[in-house]
């Protein structure tokens, strides 16, 4: 015998080396055996149970919902009912009997001279050769009954042949058990082999038009029926399923099932997918079209993405995929489907997985930035940012570089109610001039007590956190609020150094406060997006920093709240965890619940409000 376990077992020529060796590695075997050496070789080192074994183990592991003449496919001849069920059904003790038994029989010594095969007899003739000692009603009721693709009736052939629709349905029984018999003999020998030998070309899941083109005879017509021959081939491939213009072994839902599970976690690059799906036993030169033809997955700029029924997740999915911001009106052509464009608006209007970052852009909020909130609102920003007070060219500036704003709207809008100019011919927020107009040092609108992310510890000293983005992890600067950069000592126009081991931080106030790169910072600490780091500088000018993973999605609200504040140790109660929450924002230990809610809607902490019912 010359045959290895792979020319055996073809799902093991289709699964990746890297997940059959750590199964079937033995170390009394050479290295990859299962297709080194012949099956004689290796039962004849570890025994016909071992090899047997091993089999079993990588069935259950890596084909549970294959069948088992799929997996083995001598098995269909040796014992047909136990080849249609699979590893899940039966266990791995089962399953390695079976195997067994298989290889007992195909290493037995034949006790008789080998009859001599014909090979060089093309295989159409040799299915010809089956028919022709059929008379024309059996072979009337094999092209038009067994082999057909539109059956012709019970009824329709008793007419034809003059006989009860009862003869006909035996004479059907009987022709199936007669060519089922012919399978088994000497005749049938090349034919089977090439039955075994179809069963690794297809792989798991391929085209049914594979089929008729998988070689030139397919396509040959079988003279004694007047049809293709690959009409009869399909039926030799028993276990696979017919479904939606493919053949799939085992069941068609359940590998669909198994190819969307490989995408749960998100977009895919398509030579990655296609390198995935094969491990399901799909060829890798049909993976792509297998992947098209799966509900729920779809294929969008040369990414695999989970494709879900909602629309919200359907224009993430586009955004995850382009990795920048998109109008809707794009968002929507991307989607490609019959969705109107109002709709879609409201939706990344509504969904918190959307910030609007432009007029009339929107991206994923997991990106960070600011949020675009009409150009009155953008204007007050830029004051704020500047210190209570700046100039209308340089917020034209600001807003027009960033944002899809005209000059001209920008201009009227700062000359509109709600601003008002100082003495220096500068705008500030109307009503928030000095009292008595007299020049007044530098005040933020907000103290730091009222500074969002801003948290007091014990010893009194006020740290700002950071929820790390890609920004961040880039190395972009990042805002900073007024009121935590004037609690460092700092105004309009001042620049802070605070020191670090990997290199200085540059904390710089222009038009607004601006903390430099701290990507070295977060190298040291390995932080990813959605972590968080506290900081604040020391009297010395040292940039103090405390390190925090993100908090895990089971951990409950109330302590979810309190590690936004940088406390991780456990609380016995509600009242315990607000009164901790009250210290951190300036509050005394006397605050009551609706007093240390107010403090931090007032601040603008919605993620910690969100966890406490607020």
């Amino acid at each position: 015998m010359n045959l290895s376990l792979s020319d055996l077992a073809p799902p093991v020529r289709w699964t990746s080396p890297g997940q059959v060796a750590p199964i079937v590695e033995d170390p009394q075997l050479p290295e990859a055996w299962w297709q080194a050496i012949p099956l004689d070789r290796a039962c004849a080192v570890i025994g016909t149970q071992g090899v047997a074994g091993h089999l079993a183990d990588l069935a259950v592991a890596c084909w549970g919902h294959l069948l088992l003449g799929d997996i083995l496919p001598l098995l269909r001849f040796s014992d047909p009912a136990e080849a249609e069920r699979t590893p899940e059904m039966l266990g791995k003790d089962v399953v390695q009997k079976l195997f067994g038994g298989v290889f007992e029989r195909l290493l037995e010594p034949a006790d008789a001279p080998a009859v001599p095969v014909r090979r060089d007899k093309p295989l159409p003739d040799l299915v010809d050769g089956l028919f022709r000692a059929m008379d024309d009603r059996q072979r009337a009721i094999a092209r038009d009954r067994l082999y057909a693709v539109q059956r012709v009736t019970l009824d329709e052939l008793a007419q034809r042949f003059s006989v009860t629709r009862e003869r006909i349905r035996q004479i059907e029984r009987d022709l199936r058990d007669h060519v089922e018999a012919w399978l088994g003999g000497p005749d049938a020998v090349p034919l089977v082999a090439h039955v075994t030998w179809l069963r690794g070309r297809l792989g798991s899941a391929v085209p049914s038009d594979d089929l008729a083109a998988a070689v030139p005879w397919h396509r040959a017509e079988l003279r004694t029926l007047g049809i293709p021959a690959w009409r009869f081939v399909r039926t030799l491939l028993t276990g696979y399923e017919q479904s939606e213009g493919w053949l799939v072994a085992g069941g068609a839902e359940e590998l669909r099932e198994k190819t969307r599970q490989l995408f749960t976690d998100g977009p895919r690059p398509l030579a990655e997918a296609v390198t995935m799906v094969a491990q399901l036993g799909v060829r890798e030169d049909v993976a792509e079209r297998w992947i098209k033809s799966v509900p729920q997955l779809r294929v969008l700029e040369q990414h695999v993405v989970p494709w879900p029924r909602s629309i919200n997740e359907k224009a993430e999915a586009v955004l995850a995929v382009a990795g920048k911001p998109l109008p809707p009106e794009e968002i929507q052509e991307r989607i490609g489907e019959d969705y109107s464009l109002v709709g879609i608006r409201n939706q990344l209007t509504a969904d918190d997985r959307f910030l609007r970052v432009d007029r009339n852009k929107y991206g994923l909020t997991r990106w960070g930035g600011d949020e675009y909130l009409g150009i009155r609102e953008m204007i007050a920003r830029e004051i704020e940012r500047a210190g209570g007070e700046a100039s209308v060219s340089t917020i034209v500036t600001n807003l027009t570089s960033r944002y899809d704003v005209s000059e001209s709207s920008v201009r009227a809008y700062s000359g509109g109610p709600g601003f008002e100019r100082t003495q220096r011919g500068w705008i500030r927020v109307a009503g928030t001039a000095p009292a008595g107009g007299a020049a007044e040092p530098y005040q933020p609108r907000k103290d730091v007590s009222l500074t969002r992310r801003s948290f007091r510890s014990r010893d009194g000293r006020w740290w700002h956190r950071v929820d790390v983005n890609a920004e961040h992890l880039r190395g972009s600067g990042s805002p900073l609020p007024t009121g935590f950069a004037a609690y460092l000592g700092m105004a309009p126009g001042g620049q802070l150094t605070a020191s670090t081991p990997s290199g200085d931080v540059v904390v710089s106030w222009h038009n607004q406060p601006t903390m430099g790169s701290i990507r070295n910072v977060l190298a040291d600490f390995k932080a990813g997006e959605g972590d968080h780091v506290f900081l604040t500088v020391s009297d010395g000018g040292e940039l103090l920093t405390r390190y925090l993973p993100a908090a895990p999605v089971t951990m409950p609200p109330l302590n979810r709240a309190l590690y936004l504040i940088g406390y991780t140790a456990p609380v016995t109660s509600e009242a315990e965890g607000l009164r901790l929450i009250g210290a951190r924002v300036g509050l005394p230990d006397t605050a009551t619940r609706d007093e240390v809610l107010a403090r931090l809607r007032e601040r603008g902490d919605r993620d910690i409000l969100g966890f406490l019912g607020g």
